[in-house]
């Protein structure tokens, strides 16, 4: 039940895609599998996560991206490395985020989530392990139960030229480089009012 759930509701998140294209050409690239190089690490590289990425890029000479996969997974992480993975993951992480106390936060995100998918068949729903992104090129917007009372609407407005109202508050994303610049909280479905989906609209659109 929860993976046909899951599909109807959620997608694949664009990382599962640009790994499987990883592994698929690791071969070629290095000379050894994905399997090859996690009994390599094993056998001969450190016991941390850390020092096993290091060690990929300064004995192996491998690039920080394959040597961050391959250290992650000879840790026996990187699970959701195939799309029904992946979906059968997020549809969890969806509801450990809104479990327990946050169980009365749920409607907020519902209703998040039917705002997002009204905005055309481009947008992607990728739940992570703490928040859930919405997609169109990028990531536009994000929902995240930040407290057990509260979820933050977040947006990316880095290119927005205009005056911003005292609703939407500064996440510190510019500063950071991040995507998500500015968040609205919401404590009651109520609030998700025309000023909310007008700034959702717009990340949207930024998005191109």
């Amino acid at each position: 039940m929860a993976t046909a759930r899951s599909r109807a509701l959620y997608d694949v998140h664009p990382g599962v895609a640009m790994v499987q294209k990883w592994v698929a050409g690791l071969k070629d690239k290095t000379g050894r599998t994905l399997e090859e190089w996690i009994a390599v690490v094993k056998k001969e590289g450190p016991k941390d996560e850390k020092s096993r990425r290091e060690w990929l890029k300064v004995k192996h000479k491998l690039g920080t991206n394959s040597a961050w996969w391959i250290a992650e997974r000879a840790d026996g992480k990187g699970e959701d490395d195939s799309p029904e993975a992946y979906l059968k993951s997020a549809a969890r992480y969806v509801e450990e985020q809104y479990a327990g106390q946050r169980e009365k936060l749920r409607p907020i995100f519902e209703e998040l989530l039917k705002l997002g998918r009204s905005l055309g068949d481009d947008v992607k729903v990728c739940p992570g392990k703490t928040i859930v992104p919405l997609y169109r090129q990028h990531v536009f917007a994000q929902i995240k139960p930040t407290t057990n009372s509260r979820v933050d609407f977040g947006f990316a407005l880095t290119h927005y030229k205009g005056k911003l109202p005292k609703r939407l508050i500064d996440t510190g994303g510019l500063a950071k480089e991040d995507r998500i610049t500015h968040r609205i909280e919401l404590t009651a479905t109520a609030q998700i009012d025309a000023e909310v989906k007008q700034w959702l609209k717009t990340a949207y659109d930024l998005d191109v």
